[in-house]
């Protein structure tokens, strides 16, 4: 895995010395980049605004002729505002862009894009790609497909699942057409229900909660992230539930990678999907915009199962996420 690793930072660095531009490329002489990302509300958006400041404080070191804004929101309105001020305030001339929502922020996103800012957007698409340049992410389609081969697995075919999902943003959505369409090939496996719970411990904590009084046999839970993943197992605890075989949360947090290598019950696999791309982000914009260069339309970074013999490889202690 570690091979895997090196091989993709090394691709992507390769990405950035790459132009694909149609017509003549020209380097900006200072490149002033903005960085939009949510506030740390959990811990997975902890991890981003970590790595995006890491990145701000490494490559202004590295690079005299850049400036990086960095600026955290809590809701998309307020994302939408510091989008205008970094444009007539900062006078940006790239955005990088991890939106609060995919609808709420294409048209702002479009707006800035429009003033000639060179635009990344990063992990929670757009609703409409025109009003970007570039798009980097990691793997949402591997990021539901595998959690759902290995529960339809470990289940043997059959059983009750209940899901709780995101924000509703366009990753959110290929990771829940990924998880229902592999579960289609296996008839004897029922999904009870799927809500939203915002990426977030507490709204998960409620949300198993209604499932839990609601139905009275669950095999299984598909948190689609870590923390969520916290909140169920808290509720499935105070419940004092034991019908319940499998949680299985997602991105690879260190909380959870080191409940797979522990071997804790009911936390077997995870799988991998680490905000570290926010940090590749920005330096690949930024460098690709001090030389005049543009980067590939899409750049995904992989996604990967997470169980007992390989976790290790995964567990970051000293990482904010």
């Amino acid at each position: 895995m570690k091979q895997i690793i090196r091989a993709v930072g090394a691709g992507m660095l390769a990405l950035s010395m790459l132009s694909l531009t149609t017509g003549a490329a020209r380097a900006d002489d200072k490149v002033t980049l903005g960085v939009a990302i949510p506030t740390a509300d959990h811990g997975f958006t902890g991890g981003i605004v970590w790595w995006a400041n890491k990145a701000k404080a490494d490559l202004e070191k590295a690079h005299p002729d850049l400036k990086v804004i960095v600026k955290t929101a809590a809701n998309a309105p307020e994302q939408a505002n510091q989008l205008q001020d970094l444009v007539t305030v900062n006078k940006i001339n790239a955005l990088v862009i991890f939106p609060y929502e995919s609808a709420s922020l294409t048209q702002p996103v479009a707006q800035v894009k429009k003033k000639g800012v060179y635009v990344t957007v990063v992990d929670r698409g757009l609703t409409d790609t025109s009003a970007q340049d570039a798009y980097v992410a990691g793997d949402n389609t591997a990021f539901g497909k595998i959690p759902a081969e290995y529960l339809a697995k470990a289940l043997g075919g059959k059983g009750d699942i209940v899901a709780l999902r995101g924000i509703p943003t366009t990753l959110d959505n290929e990771r829940w057409t990924a998880f229902t369409g592999v579960l289609k090939n296996y008839p004897n496996i029922k999904i009870l229900d799927a809500k939203y719970a915002n990426w977030n411990r507490d709204d998960a904590f409620k949300v198993m909660q209604d499932y839990l009084t609601r139905f009275k046999h669950i095999d299984a839970v598909w948190a689609a992230d870590d923390d969520m993943a916290v909140g169920v197992m808290k509720a499935i605890d105070q419940a004092k539930r034991t019908d319940i075989k499998i949680v299985f949360g997602g991105a690879g947090s260190k909380g959870m990678v080191k409940n797979v290598m522990d071997g804790a019950p009911l936390i077997q696999a995870d799988v991998s999907y680490s905000p570290k791309f926010i940090y590749d982000a920005i330096k690949l914009t930024a460098e690709a915009r001090l030389k005049g260069d543009k980067l590939p339309p899409t750049t995904i970074i992989p996604s990967v199962l997470i169980t007992k013999e390989n976790a290790k490889e995964f567990y970051f202690p000293d990482s904010p996420f």
